[in-house]
């Protein structure tokens, strides 16, 4: 699969519409809010009756130190804006093995933004790079 060592012990795999944008070292913000409305029943004073209505997700981030693949996220970016689709992708977590830890359906991703490397000669820190997607829920 890749060439790359990686140093932590889980990695994610971004691919977008049948376009993999390659490794990232980190995913946040996979998670769900579920908005819930209070009904209460007249006569019955013992409980109020909790119902689920609206599910809103949140915006996931990934980042990882610039390799190759920031070109494939250029690439994709410069597609996005000649015409904006929303595309179905997939997040897997895997091992530094390649053994897929899980996966998840991504549906409807459109970016959200995209922050390139800073480059400092003066700190021994990695350029860092970040992509961050709105989508319409996981599967």
């Amino acid at each position: 699969m890749t060439d790359r060592i990686f140093a932590s012990s889980v990695f994610f795999r971004l691919t977008i519409g049948g376009d993999d944008l390659g490794a990232f070292h980190t995913c946040t913000g996979l998670g769900a809010q579920v908005e819930i409305e209070q009904f209460t029943e007249g006569g019955n004073n013992g409980f109020t009756w909790q119902l689920p209505s609206r599910v809103s997700w949140t915006n996931i981030t990934l980042t990882r130190p610039v390799t190759a693949d920031t070109t494939k996220v250029a690439r994709w970016l410069d597609q996005i804006v000649r015409r904006v689709e929303r595309k179905n992708g997939e997040i897997v977590a895997l091992q530094p093995n390649l053994t897929v830890i899980a996966r998840w359906q991504v549906l409807g991703i459109v970016p959200v933004s995209w922050q390139g490397p800073s480059f400092d000669p003066s700190t021994a820190q990695a350029a860092v790079e970040s992509l961050e997607i709105a989508h319409e829920g996981l599967h």
